[in-house]
C-alpha cells in the first residue's frame, strides 16, 4: 500500500504545473514552426536547462541549485526525488523562457556529473539508499584495503607477465590498475556491504544500479528505460575500455552482480521519449554524455591531439586519442569520449578535484568578497611572499594519486597578507595543471594542438594566462566557456536528429573569445617556486590514516 501511496505521488509531482499530454492546441502549427534542442546540464553544484536554437543560442534557460546533503562527515548525498522534481522544473522553466511549448522542441540531451549513483527496486521503482556522489569519501578505507590486497597484487603481477608476453594494451592497464574513491566501484562495495533491503532484493533478482542520467531515463520515460551511454559507463570503474563493455574481470573480482547494471547505448542516437504527460508532448531523448566528455565535443575537439581544460568546481583535462584507448600507468583513465555510430573517440583524462570549490572556500574564510576579484587581488602583490597552498579537499588525483593527503596551507609570516594567500590559492591551481598537462604528454606521446579553455573558474585572466605561461601553450578561451558541456550535449542530441548535418556545422558555432599565449622567460622565474610548491606537495601527503 505504501509503494501505491508513493507511486500515486510521484505521478502528480511528475504532471505538476504541466500541459495535458492530449491538449492539441500546443501543438498547432508545430511541424511548421522552427524546432529547437534541449540540453539538460547536472553538475556538482547546479542543474541548468537551455533551449538551443540551429545557431547554437540561448533562447531560454533555467537553473538550480543542487541540493547536496552531508549526513556523516566526507559523505555526500543527494536525494534521488528532489533532483527529478528539480530537473522537470527547470525544463519547464526553460521552455516558457524560450517562449515555446515541448512540441517545439525536436529533440534533448542529458549530460551529467559522473559517477554519482543510485540503486533501487526494480519491481516498486523506490531507491534503496540516496544518491551518493562522486565527492563522498565513505570508501577511502576500503578502497587503501582493496588496492593493498592479495588479489589486487595478484591481478596487478599477473597482468603485467601477461602485458610482456602479449604486448596487449588492457594487460598493461591492469597491471597498474588501483581502485579511486571518485568511482563508483568502491562505493558501491560499501552501499552492497551496509544496507540490508539491498541485500535481500539482490537474492531475488530485482536490483537496479545507475547514475544520474540512467535514473533520469528511467523516471522520464516513465519507468520504460534502464540505460547509460558509453562515456558515461567508462568512467565508472566498472567498464573495459579494451572490450567495449562492462568489465567481467572487475565485476567478478569485486562480486558485483553484472545483472543490475544499465544497457549501454550509442552516446548519440535513441533514448526513448519523455512520457507526454510530463511536459505536454513527448520530446525525444537522442543524447547521453558525461559532463567532461560533452565539454570536450562542445568545443569541438574532433581531431587525435585536440586537448580542452575546463575549470569548474573542479579542473578535467581531456585528451582526444582517436580510435584507441590510452593505457596509463600514472593514473590518467582511459574513458570512452563518445560513440556516434561505427565511429568510438577515446579520451586520455586527468583531473583536479579542488577547483572552483577552492575559490568558494577562500570567500568563506574572507580573503576575498567577491569571486571575480581574485585576478585582481593575486596581481596586486609581485609574488606569494613565500606563501604555498596546496588544495586537497578531496585528495590528490593523478600523477600524485593519494587520497589521503590534506589541505595544506605553509609558509606564513607577519607580512603574510590576504593578496598572498590568494595568490598562493591560484598559482596552486596552475601548478596542478602544469603537472597534469606535463604528464598526459609524456604518457601519450601524442602531438597536441593549443589548449581550449572553459568553465566558471577560467574567467579568471590572471590564472589563464599563468596556464600558458607554465604550460608553453597557447590557451583558447571559448566565449561559450559558461555553457560548454550543455552545448556538447545539445550538439550530439542535433545531429542525431539532422538539426545539424555534420561537424563542420558545429566548429562554425563555437567561438573563442580569448586567446592567451605563452611569455618568454616567465617560467624561469617560477622554477624555484615550483620546487618548494613541491615540497608543500609531500607535506601534504598521507595525512589521514
Amino acid at each position: 500500500m505504501e509503494d501505491k501511496h508513493r507511486a500515486s505521488f510521484i505521478h502528480k509531482v511528475l504532471r505538476m504545473d504541466s500541459p495535458t499530454a492530449d491538449d492539441d492546441s500546443a501543438g498547432e502549427g508545430a511541424d511548421s514552426r522552427e524546432k529547437f534542442v534541449l540540453a539538460v546540464d547536472i553538475g556538482t553544484t547546479s542543474l541548468r536547462s537551455h533551449v538551443y536554437t540551429k545557431q547554437g543560442n540561448i533562447k531560454g534557460a533555467s537553473s538550480k541549485r543542487i541540493q547536496l546533503l552531508h549526513p556523516k562527515p566526507g559523505w555526500v548525498e543527494m536525494e534521488p526525488d528532489v533532483l527529478v522534481k528539480q530537473v522537470i522544473d527547470s525544463i519547464k522553466e526553460a521552455i516558457r523562457a524560450a517562449g515555446i511549448t515541448a512540441h517545439d522542441i525536436a529533440c534533448m540531451g542529458i549530460t551529467t556529473q559522473r559517477n554519482t549513483f543510485l540503486t533501487w527496486d526494480r519491481v516498486t521503482g523506490k531507491p534503496f539508499h540516496n544518491f551518493i556522489t562522486w565527492q563522498d569519501l565513505r570508501s577511502r578505507d576500503i578502497v587503501k584495503g582493496w588496492n593493498n590486497s592479495f588479489r589486487m597484487k595478484f591481478l596487478n603481477g599477473g597482468s603485467s607477465v601477461l602485458h610482456m608476453l602479449t604486448k596487449q594494451k588492457r594487460f598493461l592497464s591492469a597491471s597498474v590498475l588501483k581502485f579511486m574513491s571518485q568511482q563508483v566501484t568502491m562505493r558501491l562495495i560499501w552501499v552492497l556491504e551496509n544496507v540490508e533491503e539491498l541485500k535481500a532484493k539482490l537474492a531475488v533478482h530485482e536490483v537496479s544500479l545507475g547514475c544520474i542520467e540512467t535514473w533520469l531515463l528511467y523516471r522520464l520515460t516513465r519507468e520504460k528505460l534502464v540505460a547509460t551511454d558509453y562515456s558515461c559507463a567508462s568512467g565508472t570503474g566498472l567498464f573495459d575500455p579494451y572490450q567495449f563493455e562492462w568489465s567481467t574481470i572487475v565485476c567478478n573480482l569485486l562480486n558485483i552482480p553484472m545483472e543490475i547494471l544499465p544497457e549501454i547505448r550509442d552516446t548519440s542516437g535513441d533514448f526513448g521519449s519523455t512520457d507526454p504527460t510530463i511536459f505536454g508532448a513527448s520530446i525525444p531523448i537522442t543524447a547521453v554524455v558525461s559532463d567532461q566528455t560533452g565539454a570536450l565535443f562542445g568545443e569541438c575537439c574532433f581531431e587525435v591531439g585536440d586537448i580542452k581544460c575546463t575549470m569548474g568546481t573542479g579542473t578535467f583535462i581531456d585528451l582526444n586519442c582517436g580510435s584507441s584507448p590510452h593505457a596509463s600507468v600514472a593514473g590518467l583513465y582511459p574513458i570512452v569520449g563518445w560513440k556516434i555510430g561505427k565511429e568510438i573517440t577515446y579520451v586520455a583524462e586527468g583531473s583536479i578535484t579542488d577547483t572552483g570549490s577552492l575559490i568558494e572556500w577562500a570567500k568563506s574564510m574572507g580573503f576575498i568578497d567577491d569571486v571575480s576579484d581574485t585576478a585582481k587581488i593575486a596581481e596586486s602583490v609581485p609574488d606569494s611572499d613565500g606563501v604555498y597552498f596546496v588544495g586537497a579537499f578531496s585528495g590528490l588525483q593523478a600523477p600524485i594519486n593519494d587520497d589521503k593527503a590534506a589541505t595544506t596551507l605553509i609558509g606564513l609570516k607577519p607580512t603574510t597578507t590576504k593578496a598572498h594567500v590568494v595568490r598562493a590559492i591560484l598559482e596552486n591551481l596552475a601548478f596542478r595543471v602544469k603537472v597534469l598537462y606535463e604528464t598526459i604528454l609524456s604518457e601519450t606521446r601524442i602531438p597536441l594542438s593549443h589548449i581550449r579553455a572553459n568553465g566558471g573558474v577560467c574567467n579568471n585572466d590572471f590564472l589563464m594566462q599563468l596556464i600558458a605561461d607554465f604550460t608553453n601553450q597557447t590557451i583558447d578561451r571559448a566565449k561559450q566557456r559558461a555553457n560548454m558541456t550543455s552545448l556538447g550535449v545539445a550538439f550530439l542530441a542535433g545531429l542525431a536528429k539532422e538539426v545539424w548535418k555534420n561537424k563542420a556545422e558545429l566548429r562554425e558555432i563555437r567561438e573563442s573569445e580569448t586567446v592567451f599565449v605563452a611569455e618568454k622567460d616567465v617560467w624561469s622565474r617560477y622554477k624555484d617556486r615550483f620546487v618548494h610548491w613541491e615540497k608543500a606537495v609531500i607535506r601534504s601527503r598521507e595525512w589521514y590514516n
